[in-house]
């Protein structure tokens, strides 16, 4: 039995495939020589930039989006790792916390300088985000704070008499906040701030040591308490202190130590506490509470 070929085909077919060759081959080659290419696109080049634009500031807008944002804060409480995000080297955050640790406030960026050492670059950047309490940056008129135990019947802030007042050394929370201003958290911060002393304050002029505490709410604390049973101290001698003996004293390190015998030396001695306010660093907010441990003979 002969087996049909399956490439046998008809004139008819062999027309057909001849035609489909030719065609192939013509547009192959109309498309290898033919340009299909439309005329140049004319561009307006204000409405591609002003596009350009557009598109830069949507860029902007979103990398603004996803940037971290930075709240204003008070750099007393700044952390090992806020520090590091702030862009402050490791030692620069160690010489603020053991300035903190000595509990000591930096009360403007300049003295955060002082402290950290920070260029003066980096403290243009993070000085506008400094947010210091209202009492260091609005304070108030210095008011003439008076020895009670020895004016005993001399009236301050209210109507109340030293006699008619409660001892500040020994009030409880409960008493405490009984004073418009004070909660739980300020009253816990007094008392705290006066179990740091064995014996307690010294003064009312204390009270500006503890934070959160403003001179309104300190106005209407001592109105109702007074310190009737001051914790008793021995005053140095401002003019035959040694320097070990001064940084016993608050709020005074032995940098300020060695400037206020500097000035001694060079005055022949101090005739007045105020020449104090001469000495180069310092802490003239803290002057009343230092001149509290001081003598002058």
């Amino acid at each position: 039995m002969a087996i049909k070929s399956h490439f046998k085909f008809s004139n008819s077919q062999r027309n057909g495939i001849f035609l489909l060759a030719v065609l192939i081959v013509v547009f192959q080659c109309i498309y290898a020589f033919v340009d299909f290419s439309s005329e140049d696109i004319q561009t307006d080049a204000k409405q591609l930039e002003v596009f350009r634009k557009q598109v830069d500031s949507l860029k902007l807008v979103a990398a603004a989006k996803n940037q971290p944002k930075v709240y204003p804060f008070n750099p007393n409480y700044i952390t090992d790792f806020k520090g590091y995000t702030l862009g402050m080297s490791p030692v620069e955050i160690d010489r603020l916390l053991a300035f903190r640790a000595a509990d000591q406030w930096v009360n403007s960026a300049k003295q955060f300088q002082e402290v950290t050492k920070v260029s003066d670059s980096l403290l243009a950047i993070l000085q506008p985000l400094f947010k210091f309490p209202e009492w260091v940056t609005q304070p108030k008129a210095k008011t003439n704070w008076v020895d009670y135990s020895k004016n005993p019947d001399q009236k301050k802030y209210g109507s109340k008499t030293f006699a008619q007042k409660s001892d500040l050394n020994t009030a409880t929370a409960q008493d405490l906040q009984k004073v418009n201003g004070i909660g739980e958290k300020l009253s816990d911060n007094i008392i705290k701030y006066r179990n740091k002393f064995k014996g307690g304050f010294i003064s009312e002029i204390q009270l500006q040591d503890i934070y959160g505490l403003t001179p309104e709410v300190i106005e209407r604390l001592t109105n109702d308490f007074a310190v009737k049973t001051p914790r008793p101290i021995e005053k140095l001698d401002l003019n035959s202190a040694t320097k070990d003996q001064l940084v016993t004293i608050q709020h005074i390190d032995y940098e300020i130590a060695h400037y206020i015998i500097e000035q001694r030396t060079l005055r022949e001695g101090f005739k007045s506490f105020d020449e104090l306010l001469l000495v180069k660093k310092f802490p003239v907010q803290k002057f009343e509470i230092i001149k509290l441990y001081l003598k002058l003979n």
